[in-house]
């Protein structure tokens, strides 16, 4: 079921993919839908891009699902839609897998248009500098190499 399910991509494409943006180690609460179960659960980390929510029981890797965001200081939850790019079991994380020391399932953010994309990312990078600070945060996103950094490069003036 879940750590096979990613044979597609090789490990160094799967880790690229993964790592494309800063990840910022945070714990906030999540809930969605399985079947006719709801579930709540924590992520791990976050980036602009994604998640990881820990879970011992991880959907299938391909699965797009909606799941509430819980954000401290907003009255509402953000509801991202998300597809799950990779997972990991519990005994993959016991037996010491290098992607994570905790079962669960990566998430790609999935957005339905631009003002969404915007929208979502404007409340992680908020995350992210409550998280980290402004100097941590710009040095992440530096290394990352994220254009929207408040440190990218710009053009030198005239």
């Amino acid at each position: 079921m879940a750590g096979e399910n990613d044979e597609a991509a090789g490990p160094e494409d799967e880790e690229d993919e993964r790592r494309r943006d800063g990840r910022t180690p945070i714990e906030l609460k999540v809930e969605y839908q399985r079947l006719n179960s709801f579930f709540s659960d924590y992520t791990k980390n976050i980036s602009k891009g994604g998640t990881f929510i820990k879970t011992g029981k991880p959907l299938d890797v391909g699965t797009e699902f909606v799941f509430k965001l819980f954000v401290p200081k907003l009255e509402e939850p953000i509801r991202i839609r998300g597809q799950v790019q990779w997972t990991i079991t519990e005994e993959e994380a016991r037996s010491g897998d290098p992607r994570s020391d905790e079962p669960g399932m990566g998430i790609h953010f999935v957005f339905r248009g631009d003002d969404e994309r915007r929208a979502v990312e404007k409340t992680v990078e908020k995350l992210m500098v409550d998280s980290l600070g402004q100097l941590l945060y710009s040095r992440l996103m530096e290394h990352s190499g994220d254009p929207d950094s408040p440190d990218a490069e710009e053009e030198p003036d005239d």
